[in-house]
């Protein structure tokens, strides 16, 4: 019988080429995305493309609302920097797009859903070298919450050993879209975009990358030293 593995599926890139890595060793794959007060929830649109074309087995939507305490330019009312990289910024500090405790949050419920399936194994899209310096994305955030859920759970108090797989954690962004071209993903179906932009496509409307935040500009660079044109709008 195919084991079960819980996903966190933003929408984005990372974590859709994440589900096609659960997909592809075996698992059968529970995708779990939150409508957490993000001003870019158009990415949810996004996470239901990519789990129905990569083959979830399920996809959950958890409302969580982290707007009720901000604290972040994703949260509440503070604008999302742009060309902060490509400009010169700051890029070692933590930038104001960093949720407070987010993966945290998101990996514990993942954890709770995961115990209710009879699930020992959870995959997370969370990469170290192209990224934004969030320190929940660092191999050691990784490292600790694995042992801390063994810990915590009664799989893991009775010898069932709980796995956070990070497939992607040591992968720059040009590395991910080779990956993500093998594994035969549509990245035509993800949104990277702290800020993105609606457009119309026929009767239904469907958000376009600003090209601007961070998120945008790894992305647009990763494509670029991978050479494929990238399918974002």
């Amino acid at each position: 019988m195919t084991q079960p593995a819980v996903v966190l599926l933003s929408g984005g890139m990372d974590s859709a080429v994440s589900l096609a890595e659960a997909k592809s060793a075996g698992f059968a794959p529970h995708a779990l995305s939150f409508d957490y007060g993000q001003r870019h929830r158009e990415e949810l649109d996004a996470a239901r493309r990519v789990a129905r074309a990569i083959g979830a087995v399920q996809h959950v939507v958890i409302e969580l609302n982290l707007r009720a305490f901000g604290g972040s330019a994703l949260t509440a009312d503070i604008d999302v920097p742009k060309d902060r990289i490509e400009h010169g910024g700051d890029t070692h500090a933590i930038p104001v797009t960093y949720v407070p405790a987010r993966n945290t949050i998101f990996l514990s419920v993942a954890l709770g859903f995961a115990e209710t399936l009879n699930a020992c194994d959870l995959f997370i899209g969370v990469n170290a070298i192209d990224y934004s310096g969030y320190p929940d994305c660092r191999p050691e955030f990784i490292a600790a919450f694995e042992r801390m859920a063994n810990l915590a759970t009664k799989m893991g108090v009775e010898g069932r050993h709980i796995t956070l797989h990070a497939p992607l954690a040591a992968m720059g962004k040009a590395a991910i879209v080779r990956r993500g071209m093998e594994l035969g993903v549509d990245f035509g179906d993800t949104l990277t975009c702290y800020d993105p932009i609606m457009t119309r496509e026929g009767r239904e409307g469907r958000a376009a990358a600003c090209g601007h935040c961070d998120a945008c500009i790894l992305r647009a660079q990763g494509f670029r030293e991978a050479g494929v044109r990238d399918p974002a709008r």
